[in-house]
This record gives structure tokens, C-alpha cells and sequence, in this order.
């Protein structure tokens, strides 16, 4: 189906050097060979020892040997330290590569009838919370359809909507209301097959289901069914508008692939017939079921910026919070003066609006992508006898192949070789919640919530929004009450990566922004788990602070590599040895993902031109904690034209550039040819990647908008001129009721009238 048809595919223009592959990975990872995995192990072992190999000949013995003077010393101090945050960061890649060779290695594929077994007699519920802003409705159509057709036996499907409910823009409105008519509209498409199969279910159950052998006719009957939602599912394919790389894998693995699936199963059925094997009554019942759990899906939308009694913040983890804060409960709607409030009530035939509870939640980002059995999988897992203790299960989601530019291509590439070390973190307990997806313990939640009262509404917050990173922090909170979270080996999830270099640079600083701030919570949960007697080992707490604080000291290290003049003695080949089995490791997972191994030179540059980026990051951090002020959360873009980037992180690169030709001339005049070497090379990458993820028209065109933006304002719509009348204004007595008389807590349209009022009843007195 896929090589015979993809053919046809009318793809968007693709830029040269972008991907042609558009076939995902596998779903299961390949059994790493015994030599991979003695490799990993031993490219630990080289990496430490030539580290102390590299203090031992270089640092201590020019240290000692009285030949360097005090300003050479203070050289090889700094330099020592830049060298060894940056080795250790790269000695943690190793090790948590070769956890998840581990891990790949010992990793079985549960088998379909188990599964099905399993659910049978074990039906736990399953919310799926799907947050969005500002989203394309075809992006959210593509996820909600990816979560409806799930392989569930009860699942609802709420959209989070977080958008402004009232806007004044026509265009925007437009686009709120179809985002609102989605979930509708899907559920209309699933009704027939959903009525179809619950009507053959219980004619199966009435009939056959107290029988020990069932009539090969009856076997033929639900293979037809089968066909049936096999050619169902492909005529939904058939109707998708191919226009990119996600079209195809939406249209191929979202539809196709459940398709042949179905199809397989019903020629498995005919099969069994043909040969009168008699299957037993309880796996054809799985079987009629699993088709009504395919199908049976509840959608709703949710939009917390409604009511006034629910928190407005302005970032993912309180659209989260503010339903999950409603769960298991029934609410009447409240009209006040601020707008409509929530209060609960006890009965339900009171209730204005329901929001049911479950025993698992499912965070899902509205521009992901799940695989059939993703819910089926996880939520097996993490009700095998020894999980209990499981909080959060996920699989760290994997990039779409295909992609239409250079720099989502090398950003996929990253994105899936992180994949990987989220897979080794699981392997030593030290696994960090990646929001976009992943399947939650409500139960969990329950035990890290805080509660604040805020104008006399309760706001939960169950996900902390204290930094942008926000799951990180909430996995911390998690560790600290003594759950743990692992990562599912198997590639179930896709999300889509930032196409361009503007909504890179967003994303990017989000990610480097909020890690130095959790720290001291990271702290206080190892003590806490001591305290409580529970193993905590000391390669786990490495590889969290490694996650949290290595954009900090990797950004500055390579700052001071680049700007700094060392003495060429101190640059040993040692040192790039040292660095070598990070490299090589980095390379070979390149190609184990589909992707070239000259592409670790690319990452470098690509690395190179975002360092502005992190810094930027890491510094509003720091500015943070100073100031005590939570950072705005920055939303990666997702626009059909170019993001603009600011001014800043265009130009920096090219001052790398720059600074590094003149350090490369600086140093070849003196005869460094190390520092000579590496400047020179740092040049040659910058700026290939600058041409290649950037661009030259990109970089003319943001640095003007730069320079120019400052000139222009938004023009503020002109207040219309009152005029004076000797009518007495009508009070808004439902705002002063409601708010009561302190003034600064009342409407400003309620107070300027109850000012006016106030001047009356002031005349009427001096009258």
C-alpha cells in the first residue's frame, strides 16, 4: 500500500537537503547486537580515563613543573572546569545510551490476545486531555481523530480549548468555531460504525455467549464485520488532502495501518473457518468487542477562559489544572458580573455541566499523534502486578519523517536521539515527564496537588506552572512523594517539530529556560527519599541534575571555548579523544534513526547558532529567581508562513562567525595551530549553518524587522466621546451586590457608575 501509493502524494515544495524518507521507524526497537552493547560500555570507560589521563599529562603536569605563571594557572583552573562539565555531559549521553541498549535488549512485545485477555475483566477508565491554543483545526482534527480511534474500552476525549471565547475578529472567530465543531463532527463519522458493532456485540452476547463452541458461520459473519471497518477506515483515508509529510503519516498509520490490521484479523477469521476450527467463546467475544472499543469514543470540548471561577493564567499546565481540578464533580452555571462561575452541586439533575472522573488521564499536545494501541499498552503496563507505584508511563514521542525543510529535518533528528536517551533515564529510575504525551495515575496527581483560594475560588494546581518546563518540575514533585515514572520502550507517539528557524528559537528557549530553578527541589526530594530509606543511586541523581542544568553550564563552557584565548598548551589531543567516544556514540544513533552520520557535524553548527538561544534561557531563568516573577510561557508557533525571529538571534551567529575567523587569524599569525584548528573548523560549521537552517534572506529580513519594528505602533481604537446629560446614570446594582462596596474590587464600568451615583446622592445631601 505505502510504496504503490505514495506516488501520488502532491507534497508541499521541499526545500534541498530536507528528508525524503516519510516511512516512520519501527514501533518496536531492534535488538542491539552483544558487541553494541560492550561498545557502549566500554566508550564509558575510555571517556573517564582519558579524562584523568588529560589532568594527569597536561594540567598537573605543567601545574608543577613551575613553567606556567599565575595567570597561566588561573588558564588552566577555568579551562579544567569547562572541560569537565562539558566531559561529564557527555559521559551522561553515554550512560544513558547504553541504559536503553539495555533495556532495547531485554524489551518483549505483549501479545495482542494477552492484551485483550487483560481487558476483558479489567476496564479502567481513561480521560484524554487534549490542550490547545491557537492551533489549526486540521492539526487538532489529526490528534482527536489519533485518540478517538484508539483501542480503548472506555475512553472520553476532552478538548481544552484556550483560546479567547468572545473574539472580535471575524477571521478568528471563524476559525474558534470550527475548532468548537470538531469534536462533533468526528463523532458523527464514528456513530455508524459504533451502532453497528455494539447492535452486533449484543446479538453475539444474547446468542452465543453462554455456548462453548461457536458455528464456523458466526466466525465468517464477524470477519465480514471486519472487512467492513477495514474499508471504512480506507475510504477515511481515501477523502484525507495529502499536502506534507504529516498528511501521509496521519493518512498511512493513523487509518492505514488499522485498516490492514482488521483486514489481517478478518483473514484470520475466514481462515479458521474454512479449516471449522472452533475458536473459544470468550476470545471471538474480545473480538466483537475490540471492534465497539475502536469505534466507541466520547468527545467534548472544555473552555476554562468561560467561567470567571477558573484560572486564566495564560499557559498549558492551568488549562490542564482547571479540568483536572473539575473531575468527579457537577457544577451549575452562575451568572455574575464577572461572567459565569461554577458551583457545585450535589444532584445531578441540577447539574449544568458534568465533568467525570477516571483512574487515568492522558495528556495529549494538539499537534501529536498516537498509534493505535498506545492507550492499550501503557495503561497494561501500569496495571501489572509491581507497577503500582508507576505514576507516569510515556513514550517519548518521535518526529515525523518527511520533513520539508533542512532545519526540521536536523531538528527531527535531535528529536529522535533524545528518544533514545529517554529511554536509558528510564532504566536508571531517573525518567523526566515529557508533556507531550503521556498516561497519568489520577491518583498520582491527587497526592502532589496544591490549593489556593483566589477571590473566593479554589484554584488546584496538580501540574506545577511555576516555570515553562512544567513537567519537569511536576516529575520531581512526583519523585519526591515517592512515585516513580518510566518510559514505555516502543515508539507509540509523534509530535510535530518547529519547520523553521523562528518557532525553533521559541521552543528552544522555553526548554532552556526553568531547570537551574527546580534544582533546589531536586535536592530536598533526595533527601526526602533518604530519609525514607528508599535506594536512591548516585548515577540517577547525575543524570537529573545532567538534564536540568546542562544547557546552563554547556552554553557558557562553549562561550568561554570560543571567546576566550587559552593557551595553546593547555589544548591537548587528549582532550579531543576524550571526546571522541561521545561523537562516535552520537553518530551511530544518527544512523540507527534513519539519519546520516556526517549529520553529527551538522548538529554542531546547528548547536552552534542556537547557543544565543539557550543562553537567552538559561539567563531569564536567573532573572526569575531574582526577581521572583514567573516567566510568560512562550507557545511554539505553529503558522503555515515563516516565523520571524528576533533581531538578536540572527546576528549572534554571525558574530560567532566573525569573532571565530578572527580568533582562526589571530592564532594562525602566532603559530596556536590548535586553538588555530578549532577556531577555524567552529567558522566553517557556523556558517554552513546559518546558510542552511537559517538562511540569507531570513537573516536580511529579521534583522530589518528588527531595526524598523521600533517605528510603528498599534493604532488604539478611538474612545467614543461622551457627552454630558442630565439624566441620572443607571447603576449596575448586580456588580455592587456582587462585589460589595470596596471599590478596587469591583468592575471598572460598575465603579466609574457607582462614582457617578455617589455625586448624586452627594447634591441631593447639599440640596
Amino acid at each position: 500500500m505505502h510504496k504503490s501509493r505514495r506516488k501520488d502524494y502532491k507534497l508541499k515544495r521541499k526545500q534541498w537537503g530536507a528528508e525524503s524518507r516519510l516511512y516512520p521507524l519501527p514501533t518496536v526497537h531492534a535488538k542491539p547486537s552483544t558487541i553494541k552493547i560492550i561498545l557502549s560500555r566500554l566508550a564509558i570507560v575510555i571517556t573517564i580515563v582519558l579524562w584523568f589521563a588529560y589532568i594527569l599529562s597536561t594540567i598537573l603536569r605543567h601545574l608543577y613543573d613551575g613553567t606556567g605563571n599565575y595567570e597561566f594557572t588561573l588558564q588552566a583552573v577555568s579551562y579544567l572546569i569547562v572541560v569537565t562539565f562539558l566531559t561529564f555531559s557527555a559521559l551522561m549521553y553515554l550512560i544513558m545510551r547504553a541504559g536503553a541498549l539495555q533495556r532495547f535488549s531485554k524489551h518483549k512485545r505483549v501479545p495482542r490476545a494477552k492484551l485483550d485477555d487483560h481487558f476483558t475483566n479489567n476496564q479502567s477508565s481513561i480521560t484524554v486531555l487534549v490542550p490547545s491554543y491557537a492551533e489549526e483545526p486540521d492539526v487538532i482534527r489529526k490528534t482527536l481523530f489519533s485518540a478517538s480511534l484508539q483501542e480503548y474500552p472506555k475512553k472520553k476525549i476532552v478538548l481544552l480549548i484556550d483560546d479567547n471565547p468572545n473574539p472580535t475578529d471575524q477571521e478568528t472567530l471563524a476559525k474558534l468555531e470550527e475548532t468548537r465543531q470538531i469534536g462533533h463532527n468526528l463523532m458523527q463519522i464514528l456513530q455508524k460504525p459504533k451502532e453497528r458493532f455494539e447492535l452486533a456485540l449484543k446479538e453475539f452476547e444474547k446468542q452465543y455467549s453462554t455456548k462453548q463452541s461457536i458455528p464456523p458461520e458466526v466466525i465468517n459473519e464477524l470477519a465480514e464485520h471486519y472487512i467492513w471497518a477495514s474499508k471504512g477506515l480506507i475510504k477515511l483515508a481515501d477523502n484525507e488532502k495529502i499536502q506534507d509529510h504529516i498528511d501521509v503519516f496521519f493518512k498511512e498509520q493513523v487509518f492505514g495501518e488499522l485498516a490492514n490490521e482488521l483486514s489481517l484479523t478478518a483473514q484470520a477469521l475466514f481462515a479458521s473457518a474454512k479449516e471449522n476450527t472452533k475458536l473459544p467463546t470468550a476470545r471471538v467475544h474480545q473480538l466483537y468487542r475490540r471492534l465497539l472499543w475502536i469505534f466507541n469514543a466520547e468527545i467534548e470540548v472544555f473552555e476554562r477562559k468561560k467561567y470567571a471561577s477558573l484560572s486564566h493564567e495564560a499557559n498549558k499546565a492551568m488549562n490542564l489544572n482547571s479540568y483536572i481540578g473539575l473531575m468527579g464533580g457537577k457544577y451549575k452555571t452562575l451568572d455574575t458580573p464577572d461572567g459565569p462561575i461554577l458551583i457545585p452541586t450535589k444532584y445531578k439533575s441540577d447539574a449544568d455541566f458534568i465533568a467525570e472522573d477516571s483512574k487515568y488521564i492522558l495528556t495529549l499536545d494538539a499537534d501529536s499523534i498516537l498509534l493505535r494501541d498506545y492507550c492499550l499498552r501503557l495503561v497494561y503496563f501500569l496495571e501489572q502486578p509491581g507497577n503500582e507505584n508507576v505514576a507516569v508511563t510515556q513514550t517519548p514521542y518521535s518526529s515525523f519523517r518527511g520533513a520539508g525543510t533542512r532545519i526540521e529535518r536536523l531538528a527531527s533528528a535531535t528529536t529522535d536521539i533524545q528518544h533514545i536517551l529517554h529511554q536509558g533515564m528510564s532504566h536508571f529510575n531517573a525518567t523526566f515527564w515529557v508533556g507531550a504525551n503521556a498516561v497519568i495515575r489520577k491518583k498520582a496527581l491527587e497526592d502532589i496537588v496544591e490549593t489556593n483560594w483566589i477571590g473566593g475560588f479554589e484554584i488546584k494546581r496538580y501540574i506545577q506552572d511555576r516555570t515553562v518546563i512544567e513537567d519537569t518540575e511536576s516529575s520531581i514533585d512526583l519523585a519526591q512523594h515517592g512515585w516513580t515514572l518510566i518510559n514505555y520502550p516502543e515508539r507509540l507517539s509523534y509530535s510535530a517539530t518547529p519547520p523553521d528557524f523562528g518557532s525553533l528559537v521559541v521552543q528552544r528557549r522555553r526548554w532552556a529556560n526553568g531547570g537551574l530553578l527546580i534544582l533546589p527541589k531536586l535536592w530536598a526530594t533526595v533527601k526526602d527519599r533518604k530519609r525514607r530509606s528508599e535506594y536512591i543511586s548516585k548515577t540517577e541523581v547525575l543524570i537529573r541534575l545532567n538534564y536540568m542544568a546542562s544547557i546552563a553550564w554547556s552554553s557558557f563552557g562553549l562561550i568561554f571555548l570560543l571567546a576566550y584565548p587559552y593557551d595553546s598548551r593547555l589544548l591537548s589531543p587528549i582532550v579531543v579523544l576524550s571526546a571522541l567516544p561521545y561523537f562516535l556514540a552520537q553518530a551511530s544513533d544518527l544512523k540507527y534513526c534513519g539519519y546520516k552520520r556526517s549529520d553529527i557535524f551538522r548538529i554542531y553548527g546547528f548547536n552552534l547558532i542556537l547557543l544565543p538561544v539557550n543562553l537567552a534561557g538559561v539567563l531569564k531563568s536567573l532573572q526569575q529567581s531574582l526577581s521572583g516573577k514567573k516567566i510568560a510561557f512562550a507557545r511554539t508557533p505553529k503558522v503555515k508562513n515563516r516565523t520571524a525571529s528576533p533581531m538578536l538571534y540572527v546576528i549572534a551567529p554571525i558574530l560567532i562567525v566573525a569573532y571565530s575567523v578572527l580568533t582562526f587569524w589571530r592564532d594562525y599569525n602566532a603559530h596556536n595551530w590548535g586553538n588555530a584548528i578549532f577556531a577555524g573548523f567552529n567558522a566553517i560549521v557556523t556558517t554552513w549553518a546559518i546558510l542552511a537552517y537559517i538562511g540569507i534572506w531570513a537573516t536580511i529580513s529579521d534583522t530589518w524587522l528588527g531595526l524598523t519594528n521600533w517605528m510603528f505602533v498599534d493604532i488604539k481604537p478611538k474612545k467614543q466621546s461622551s457627552q454630558k446629560t442630565e439624566t441620572q446614570p443607571v447603576l449596575d446594582w448586580q456588580a455592587i451586590l456582587y462585589h460589595g462596596h470596596a471599590q478596587e474590587s469591583v468592575p471598572l464600568a460598575a465603579r466609574n457608575q457607582f462614582n457617578s451615583s455617589n455625586q448624586i446622592v452627594k447634591r441631593i445631601n447639599i440640596k
